[in-house]
């Protein structure tokens, strides 16, 4: 893959997320929203390639930010920021990653806080997919209090309900490599948009 260029990537990843991430179903989001599908990124980022390309792609997104660290609420941001450090160590970048937990964890060092997180330093939420940015900003109240200095929300894909402006009104940048929108084209142009089984 190192002899491809990034649009080449980027349309190997889409073509990945159109045919094992797109489900088409009724059922309800983290937000609380219906929706009649479901862009389940999991099924692509623990795929040897999926992670491959979500690393190479993401951390293009990360670098061009400037931030020193990176992560988001567990359990949606852990495949997508695990990819992006791996990236990191290939190219020789000088980031780190965490995860948030939604509660303090009751044993142990009782963090809700995990991984190689640091204070001070520029910060980026991230996550695979986002709807209003809720777990996002979850994560991001949790990380400044915690004495980050949050200015950058990642996303792999976004589903264009709000997200955008929500990080807006925090004070964050937002970058994000793919629409829903997107993967919904890529997946209706090859014409196996059934409904999964439960």
């Amino acid at each position: 893959m190192a002899d491809k260029n990034r649009l080449e990537l980027r349309q190997e990843l889409l073509e990945m997320l159109a045919a094992h991430a797109y489900v088409e179903r009724e059922l309800t989001l983290t937000s609380g929203r219906s929706s009649t599908y479901y862009i389940d990124c999991k099924r692509v980022l623990y795929l040897p390639a999926g992670a491959h390309l979500c690393g190479e792609l993401m951390l293009d997104l990360a670098l061009a930010a400037r931030i020193e660290q990176l992560g988001g609420m567990a359990a949606g941001a852990l495949p997508v920021t695990d990819a992006v450090i791996a990236a990191a160590y290939r190219y020789g970048a000088n980031l780190t990653g965490f995860f948030v937990r939604k509660e303090t964890k009751a044993h142990g060092l009782q963090q809700r806080i995990e991984g190689a997180f640091k204070p001070g330093l520029v910060t980026a939420v991230i996550d695979d997919t986002i709807t209003t940015g809720g777990s996002s900003l979850d994560a991001v109240a949790a990380l400044r209090a915690a004495g980050a200095k949050v200015s950058v929300a990642l996303a792999l894909v976004d589903r264009g309900e709000g997200a955008a402006e929500a990080f807006s009104r925090e004070g964050l940048s937002y970058s994000v490599l793919f629409t829903s929108e997107e993967i919904r084209a890529a997946r209706l142009s090859t014409g196996t948009c059934n409904p999964a089984k439960s």
